[in-house]
């Protein structure tokens, strides 16, 4: 199915051609200015979360990501902190005036993320796990929908449809890259997706760079990249020491290559006629 034949009638760009806006703690996503969210892939512990948040917001981020529930592919690896994870974005949302985005892996978490989180997270995993797409329709509040690893641009679309069926249609879309035969990176970042969404969608359009490559030196470069081809925000990892991070360390900036990174990306903003929020 190509995104050209999709039927969405309350995601396509027909239901609203001038482009929607979606709104979060005094932060526009849509608008002429860029967003960015950042901060850790998962909240490890107070003092972590804290210092990340502190240091995201000085170098001129909108909006804190942190997982507390982590879907990860092995069962060894670190699982989040799950309900004390959701304590702790609270209280650096109270501290900085940081609205939140956060994972919901499952609709028996929906009450508990909802009481921390501003914007509901729904991961490449879930993408298409239409039971949870439809109970996040239900709410009320923002929803980040990443594309699935496999999935076209059509299928992502269509995940909209169906939160959006519900009454929601607060929802903004993610190129977090896809699973392809290229070794070299982590995933295969389609920047191809963001000018081919923003014609077929109304909705805001962000990248993650961060996990689109897995490789944090790479990041600045392919955040620029997405600015220059119309993204409306980006999702980037932060973490104060990498080389420690319970969670994809090897993507993480540090809080000095974010700050310089943000400097990059204003430039970029700025050239075609866009600022950072």
């Amino acid at each position: 199915m190509s995104i050209e034949t999709v039927v969405a009638p309350l995601a396509g760009r027909q239901a609203k051609p001038a482009g929607s806006i979606v709104r979060v703690g005094g932060v526009e996503i849509g608008g002429t200015a860029v967003v960015v969210f950042a901060g850790p892939c998962a909240v490890e512990n107070e003092e972590q979360i804290l210092s990340a948040a502190r240091a995201v917001k000085a170098a001129g981020a909108r909006v804190l990501r942190g997982g507390a529930y982590k879907p990860r592919t092995s069962p060894y690896s670190f699982p989040g902190l799950k309900a004390d994870g959701l304590r702790l974005l609270a209280l650096a949302r109270a501290e900085t005036g940081l609205p939140v985005v956060t994972e919901v892996m499952d609709a028996r978490h929906l009450e508990q993320v909802l009481a921390c989180a501003d914007i509901l997270q729904v991961g490449s995993r879930n993408m298409q796990n239409v039971t949870l797409l439809e109970e996040v329709g239900k709410c009320r509040v923002p929803v980040l929908l990443k594309r699935g690893m496999s999935a076209t641009l059509a299928e992502h679309l269509l995940a909209a449809e169906h939160v959006m069926k519900g009454g929601n249609g607060q929802v903004i879309l993610c190129e977090r890259g896809i699973r392809t035969f290229e070794p070299s990176t982590r995933n295969t970042l389609d920047l191809g997706a963001v000018p081919m969404l923003k014609r077929h969608t109304h909705l805001p359009v962000i990248v993650d760079p961060s996990h689109g490559t897995g490789l944090a030196w790479m990041v600045p470069s392919m955040a620029c990249a997405a600015v220059a081809a119309g993204a409306d925000g980006l999702l980037i990892e932060v973490h104060g020491h990498p080389a420690r991070a319970l969670s994809d360390g090897g993507q993480a900036l540090t809080f000095e290559e974010f700050a310089g990174a943000m400097i990059r990306i204003g430039a970029v903003a700025s050239a075609i006629g866009r600022s950072l929020a």
